[in-house]
């Protein structure tokens, strides 16, 4: 029988999974990854403000794999050998006739000081710890900013620190203690967010000069101390910092046999195809791909490129040569807790929606449907 190894668990395996069996492959399927569950980090915005919690944004995948037929070996990667298909892990090796890299980003700690800063979009545990600290600060000054891989630009995930920036200045005026506190938003780009499209950028400045948030644009990040952010364009005091750096692909891709971009991640074709690997495959923020600048890293992309190689496997499983590309596209909600701002972005339109009650209940809603669809 033929077999599939998928490295991770997160969004763009578990629809790569769903996607093949709905394509008829009845193939042995391995997931390898270090847990058994899905953490929803999308909603970790909404931990500071208690209308989450860490225990009810993580997921039990073993009802999942089950209905799928999968099997799960909790390990981690250390490296991928043998042409892309030999997996060695610390539970040992795993040979594979189609493997599809959905392992992830990792953030670039290269930022001298940055263990001074949380780091939102590590896991749940930094969004519980960010809302300690919140309702542990009588007043004072809050810095939230993001950068990105300096070698390959498209490598950030901005728009969760866009939410953040909101939603604790709406919390704290929802507490009638925002007098008391300073917000910083900072950025190394004179327009953060240009991604998401030029409205969306006048947008979200825009939102902030409204709130009274002061910004700090346009100076590369020097260091970070404990109680400061210090950029070439000066010092900005402060007594919680929370800061997105860059991304970079997975630690074990030092030790692997496999195509990487110049910002560190796996290089692949619009066809999710890991370059001259036969049958080696990867999804999500672990690969470099082709498409426009504004290619986002998020979980809707993610899934966008499951849904593809899943398709391209089930071809080549079924004697046909590989065709479907995936569908560069991002859809965004930038949440502020009591309402959102929506962005769509494809290869035709940028639509930009200003923010409105019924889009923040509409990213809740979603949140709903995605997650009762693995329990």
């Amino acid at each position: 029988m033929t077999k599939i190894a998928i490295l991770g668990s997160g969004f763009a395996a578990l629809t790569t999974i769903r996607e093949l069996r709905r394509a008829g492959v009845d193939a042995e399927i391995t997931v390898i990854s270090p847990r058994d569950e899905l953490h929803y980090l999308p909603s970790v915005i909404w931990l500071p403000a208690g209308i989450r919690t860490g225990a009810g944004l993580k997921i039990p995948l073993t009802d999942f794999f089950a209905k799928t037929k999968v099997r799960h070996l909790k390990a981690s990667v250390t490296k991928v050998v043998g042409g892309g298909r030999t997996i060695e892990t610390d539970q040992g090796t795993v040979e594979a006739d189609h493997v599809v890299i959905a392992a992830g980003a990792r953030f670039i700690r290269k930022l001298p000081g940055i263990e001074h800063a949380l780091i939102p979009c590590e896991g749940i545990a930094v969004g519980e710890e960010i809302k300690r600290r919140l309702d542990g600060l009588e007043g004072g000054t809050i810095a939230v900013g993001f950068a990105t891989n300096p070698a390959e630009q498209s490598a950030m995930r901005g728009g969760p620190m866009f939410e953040f920036l909101f939603i604790i200045d709406t919390l704290l005026r929802q507490q009638g203690r925002r007098d008391r506190f300073k917000l910083v938003f900072f950025n190394p780009a004179e327009r953060p967010g240009a991604r998401l499209g030029p409205k969306a950028v006048d947008g979200l400045l825009g939102e902030m000069r409204r709130r009274g948030i002061e910004t700090h644009l346009g100076h590369k990040m020097v260091r970070l101390d404990a109680n400061a952010v210090h950029t070439e364009g000066g010092v900005i005091a402060a007594d919680l910092i929370l800061f997105m750096p860059g991304l970079t692909g997975p630690a074990w891709l030092g030790e692997s046999d496999l195509p990487l971009s110049p910002g560190g991640m796996i290089s692949a074709d619009a066809l999710c195809r890991v370059k001259d690997r036969p049958n080696v495959w990867v999804v999500g923020d672990a690969g470099s791909f082709p498409g426009p600048d504004w290619l986002p890293k998020q979980a809707h992309q993610a899934d966008l490129q499951a849904k593809a190689a899943a398709r391209n496997i089930a071809a080549v499983l079924a004697g046909r040569e590989p065709a479907t590309e995936f569908k560069p596209e991002l859809i965004c909600i930038v949440d502020t807790l009591d309402s959102g701002i929506l962005v769509y972005r494809s290869l035709r339109f940028n639509i930009v929606a200003p923010g409105i009650k019924l889009f923040h209940w509409m990213k809740r809603a979603f949140e709903g449907y995605y997650m009762r669809s693995y329990r």
